[in-house]
C-alpha cells in the first residue's frame, strides 16, 4: 500500500492525499470507499472469503477508510437484499472477522454500516412480513441489479413495542460489529430506508410520538444513533449517512430546507454522532439557495467532521470540496469499484481506471466484477 504520493501527486491533489484525524482514527488521506451493496454474502449472509479480499482490496489501494456495504441487524424484517449480509448470527460475526483481519492485515481502518430496509425490501429470507412508519407503498420500483423486480409491497404500520425492539437491535448489531474487529459502526440513515421512512411526512402518518412535526420524525434517527454509541461503547466510530434523495426518489428534498437541515444536523451530533456522512446525488451541488452542499451545511451546523459522497470520483471535485471547507473527507463509490487502488493511482499522479457500467451487470455482485476484470485483462495487487 502507497499512501505517501510522489511530488506529482501531492502537489496536484493536496487536500485529497493530506492526512486526517477522525475520532480515534489517524487516516492517512482523505479517501473513503463509499457503502455499495454487493449482494454477494452465501444465502445464510455470512460474509465470504471473496468479499475480504473485495474490501482488503480497498486497503492495499491506499483509501484512508472504508465502509461496509449495508448489513441487516437482525433475522425479522431489516433485510432488503438477496445475499444482503448480517451482522445478527455467530457465523456472520465470524464472517466479518474475516474481512476486518484481511483490512487490517492490508493496513486499512474499516467502519461497518447497519441498516433496516423497512418498506425497500426487495427480498428477505427470514419473513414476507414488511413494515415501516405507517402502511403506504413506496413509490418507484425494485433494482434489477439487485434481483428486484417490479414495485415494492405495501408495508404495514410498526407497533411501538416493535420500534423499540429495531432500536434496540441496532445497538445489539453495532456491539457484533465490534465483536468482529470494526473501528467503528455507521448507521444508514440515507436513501430512503426506514430511518428515511420516519423522517419524510409522505411515507409517515404516524400520529404517535414518531410522526407529526420534525422532532417526531427525527426520534427514530436519534435513537437509533444513541443505540449505537451504546454499542460501540467507545471502542470506535459512531457515524451516521444522511440523504435527502432516495434510492426510489432521487430528486426529493427536505420541505424546510436550511431550517430541516440545521435541525437535524445539529441534533444528531448531540446525539453522539462522531461524523456525519453525506450522500447526494451531485456532491458539488448547492442546496436551498445557501451557497453551501448538503456536506457543507452539516459541517457548518453538526460541528463533527463530514464525509462528503455524490459522483466525486473525479478527484477534481473531492478536491474542489475539500479545498472550499465544504467536507473534511470524500467518499469514492464507482471510481472504487473501477479502479481499487483509486488514492494510490493519485498519488503516483496516474490516473484511475474509469468505472464501467458493465462491472456491475447484469447484477450487482463481485461474480459480476470479477468477470469484467478477467475479461478486460485487469488485475490489481493482491
Amino acid at each position: 500500500m502507497n499512501n505517501s504520493g510522489n511530488d506529482s501527486g501531492a502537489a496536484r491533489w493536496p487536500h485529497i492525499l493530506s492526512p486526517f484525524h477522525l475520532g480515534s482514527l489517524d487516516l492517512p488521506n482523505r479517501s473513503v470507499v463509499a457503502p455499495m451493496t454487493r449482494i454477494s454474502a452465501d444465502a445464510d449472509g455470512v460474509p465470504t472469503a471473496q468479499m475480504a479480499d473485495h474490501y482488503a482490496a480497498f486497503a492495499r489501494g491506499g483509501f484512508g477508510l472504508i465502509i461496509t456495504e449495508g448489513t441487516h441487524t437482525d433475522t425479522l424484517q431489516s433485510q432488503g437484499y438477496r445475499d444482503q449480509p448480517g451482522i445478527v448470527t455467530p457465523a456472520q460475526v465470524d464472517g466479518w472477522r474475516q474481512v476486518t483481519g484481511a483490512v487490517h492485515a492490508a493496513g486499512g481502518r474499516i467502519v461497518l454500516q447497519v441498516m433496516h430496509a423497512g418498506a425497500l425490501v426487495q427480498e428477505n429470507r427470514y419473513t414476507d412480513d414488511i413494515v415501516a412508519p405507517s402502511a403506504i407503498q413506496p413509490a418507484g420500483a425494485m433494482g434489477a441489479r439487485y434481483y428486484g423486480d417490479g414495485p415494492f409491497h405495501t408495508p404495514r404500520a410498526m407497533t411501538g413495542d416493535e420500534i423499540t425492539a429495531v432500536v434496540a437491535s441496532f445497538e445489539t448489531a453495532a456491539a457484533n460489529g465490534m465483536t468482529a474487529g470494526f473501528d467503528g459502526v455507521e448507521i444508514h440513515g440515507a436513501n430512503g430506508y426506514l430511518p428515511v421512512q420516519f423522517l419524510t411526512p409522505e411515507s409517515n402518518t404516524r400520529t404517535d410520538a414518531y410522526g407529526g412535526s420534525l422532532e417526531n420524525r427525527l426520534r427514530f434517527h436519534l435513537e437509533i444513533m444513541a443505540a449505537v454509541v451504546r454499542g460501540v461503547a467507545g471502542r470506535g466510530l459512531a457515524g451516521m449517512r444522511m440523504s435527502q434523495s432516495r434510492s426510489n426518489d432521487f430528486n426529493y428534498k427536505w420541505a424546510g430546507g436550511v431550517d430541516d437541515a440545521k435541525a437535524i444536523f445539529s441534533a444528531l451530533a448531540d446525539a453522539g454522532a462522531d461524523y456525519i456522512h453525506v450522500s447526494t446525488h451531485q456532491g458539488l451541488g448547492e442546496e436551498f439557495g445557501s451557497g453551501r452542499t448538503l456536506a457543507g451545511l452539516a459541517r457548518a451546523y453538526a460541528g463533527v467532521p463530514v464525509i462528503a459522497c455524490g459522483k466525486l470520483e473525479d478527484p477534481a471535485n473531492g478536491e474542489q470540496l475539500l479545498a472550499a471547507g465544504e467536507a473534511d473527507l470524500v467518499a469514492i463509490a464507482r471510481g472504487a469499484i473501477g479502479d481499487p487502488s483509486w488514492p494510490d493511482k493519485l498519488a503516483k499522479g496516474e490516473a484511475p481506471l474509469a468505472f464501467d457500467p458493465e462491472m456491475i451487470s447484469p447484477f450487482a455482485t463481485l461474480d459480476a466484477t470479477a468477470a469484467w476484470r478477467a475479461a478486460n485483462g485487469v488485475t490489481f495487487e493482491a
